[in-house]
């Protein structure tokens, strides 16, 4: 039974028929339901109180509600414990509680998910202004008809038409490293259940996108262990509803109990909060959930499955039209001789497929090099892998250091020391340091005297270490602003003094605001300038918070090419913070096809956040980066000789 974002999941097999996850998420959202159709206070606060306290239950929930024990816990009083007994052993919700779901509106239940909107505001919209939907909402705050209301106001009303617009960035898609962390989590957990041969995440997240949909796992299983497996998912923490279970799909919905940990975004600098939506962001993504799709198969299908679900869909087609001109056919049961198949269809059909162990033998049979997953775009992978062509991709053994990173000089969490300090323990021979320029004031940057100080230190660390015999340095440069004309935002007489200099745009409404012709004029006179050495986040994207800038980067890279040829370094930065991930996987193959050099940064503001560097390496693989390719894989005194 599903109603909007509510739903009341559905029974395992045999008893207890939900977990103690699943009845306190019932009970939260009956509280929630009898808010929104006026109940007593004192009603929805018992389902509230009863909620809370079962999900800080850690005893075994089926042998408390079989045991009678429920009855004794506070806030369980005998007709709530008679309804949840109910459900519990014999599997079937009460009655009152399937028709509050029924009979509230769906629309007022999503309305829920707008950040900042509780269930009394939605009841009084509702009541005075007939308001019962996302769409309706919108609709009302748009003509002005909610800031007049009692209690509201044109802040509220602004509050409600930002959320609206969050909220369906939130559901489109999500960040790869969300979509990681919750395919992880529970790949993780089905790999450790008795009789899983292997649990293998596939689809977008397998292939490293920027952004991903549901999520796919597909799960090797021997067909003894095949019902006793797919049970065990069902029961598995971090599961808010089972919206299918077939023989070999089970189609669930995972929210952020799947986690060990408690959930948390961690620091985000504020540019890119701002643009997310700020708190209102951090709270969507608290009670998150991410569907997704477990396909149980045996050993001996399983790598044409998990290759199948891999995608993507282009690679897919590609790879059939090669075994189709071996007069094969390829599909998610098999490679199959076409002669040998007939009329058959699916398993029955599989039965006459080639043997593979593994996807790599998938390829061998197509007399091709194995593709690695992030390559599956059909963006010329399947030629280059007949051809021996395929790329040697960057390993995260290859990076040394990364140059775009902040402290507490500007915005950043961490010290100097501190941020120094965890780059060695992360076995790099380098680090740079690139605070924000004085014209970001809500990123506090730093001023010329500051920044000439902050160099001052840099260099006498770095003789420290080198009287020391230890390898490792720290370059000293600096975020600058790109202002009007193409400028930066130092005199020249300190941008002199730094190693180098990450040209980057932050006056985004301004940018945005012009054509495409300006603003690329714009960046191809800050690249002429002598001090520029990385281009910073090039289009100023924020994934699922906002559009880059228009602006040709064709043209630029091209341009930074032509220094390049002539000997003066000018590198474009892979952001490898996953709100940005700028420069765009696909525009890396283009800059390594023009020989402008890439240099992965993780624009950390925090120690925490150096370790996004990770993504930026999927990224950089997915654009067929070589360790040739970027500045990272150079020494400390390599990069020193390559800047000057």
């Amino acid at each position: 039974m599903a109603v909007g974002s509510f739903t009341l999941p559905k029974p395992r097999p045999t008893p207890p028929h939900f977990s103690r996850n699943q009845v306190a998420k019932v009970l939260h959202q009956m509280g929630v339901l009898l808010e929104l159709q006026g109940a007593n206070v004192f009603r929805v606060r018992s389902y509230q109180n009863a909620s809370r306290m079962l999900g800080t239950v850690t005893q075994d929930f089926g042998e408390l509600v079989a045991s009678g024990q429920l009855f004794e816990m506070k806030g369980i009083g005998k007709g709530l414990g008679s309804a949840l007994s109910q459900a519990v052993l014999e599997g079937e919700w009460p009655e009152d509680w399937v028709d509050k779901h029924l009979s509230t509106p769906a629309g007022m239940i999503e309305m829920l998910g707008i950040p900042g909107l509780g269930p009394k505001r939605i009841k009084l919209m509702h009541d005075e202004l007939g308001v019962d939907s996302v769409a309706s909402l919108k609709e009302a705050a748009e003509e002005n008809r909610i800031a007049p209301m009692k209690g509201f106001g044109a802040k509220s009303q602004q509050r409600m038409l930002d959320g609206i617009e969050l909220l369906a960035r939130f559901r489109e898609r999500r960040r790869l490293d969300i979509g990681l962390r919750y395919g992880e989590a529970f790949q993780r957990k089905i790999a450790g259940i008795d009789g899983v041969n292997r649990a293998t995440l596939a689809g977008s997240a397998r292939r490293r996108k920027d952004t991903i949909g549901d999520l796919d796992l597909v799960v090797s299983v021997d067909a003894a262990h095949h019902e006793t497996v797919a049970e065990r998912i069902l029961s598995l923490q971090g599961i808010a509803d089972v919206k299918g279970a077939g023989d070999s799909k089970i189609s669930l919905i995972l929210d952020t109990t799947v986690f060990d940990d408690t959930f948390a975004v961690g620091h985000i600098d504020p540019n890119v909060l701002d643009a997310i939506g700020g708190d209102d962001y951090e709270q969507l993504e608290a009670g998150g959930t991410i569907d997704a799709q477990v396909r149980l198969v045996p050993p001996h299908v399983e790598p044409f499955t998990l290759a199948y679900f891999t995608g993507s869909k282009e690679h897919n087609i590609a790879m059939r039209q090669r075994a189709i001109d071996r007069g094969l056919r390829l599909n998610e049961f098999g490679l199959i001789p076409e002669a040998k198949a007939g009329d058959l269809k699916g398993m029955e059909a599989a039965v006459h497929s080639l043997q593979a162990l593994s996807e790599q033998e998938i390829y061998a049979h197509l007399d091709m090099e194995y593709v690695v997953p992030e390559l599956r775009e059909d963006m010329g992978e399947v030629e280059a892998a007949t051809s021996g062509k395929l790329p040697n991709l960057l390993e995260m053994n290859s990076i040394k250091g990364a140059l775009h990173n902040h402290t507490t000089l500007s915005d950043g969490e961490a010290s100097l020391e501190q941020m120094a300090d965890t780059a060695r323990k992360m076995n790099w021979s380098w680090l740079g340091i690139a605070d924000h320029s004085p014209s970001l004031k809500i990123a506090n940057g730093a001023s010329s005297q500051d920044l000439l100080d902050q160099g001052r230190t840099i260099k006498s660390y770095n003789q420290t270490w080198a009287d020391e015999g230890v390898d490792f340095r720290l370059f000293h440069g600096v975020e600058s602003d790109i202002l009007a004309g193409g400028k930066l935002d130092h005199p020249d007489e300190v941008l002199n003094e730094l190693d180098y200099v990450v040209a980057s745009v932050h006056a985004m409404t301004k940018w945005r605001s012009r054509d495409e012709v300006e603003n690329t004029e714009e960046l191809l006179k800050v690249i002429d300038h002598p001090a520029t050495t990385v281009l910073g986040h090039p289009t100023g994207r924020i994934l699922q918070g906002r559009d880059g800038y228009e602006v040709d980067l064709f043209a630029v890279l091209e341009h930074m090419a032509d220094h390049n040829q002539e000997g003066r370094l000018k590198a474009v930065e892979l952001n490898a913070s996953p709100y940005r991930l700028d420069l765009d996987w696909r525009l890396c193959k283009h800059a390594k096809g023009l020989g402008v050099p890439v240099v992965i940064n993780p624009d950390a503001h925090s120690i925490r956040g150096l370790s996004d560097i990770t993504y930026g390496l999927m990224t950089a693989r997915k654009g067929w980066l070589e360790e040739g390719d970027v500045l990272n894989s150079l020494s400390g005194k390599a990069l020193a000789e390559r800047m000057n």
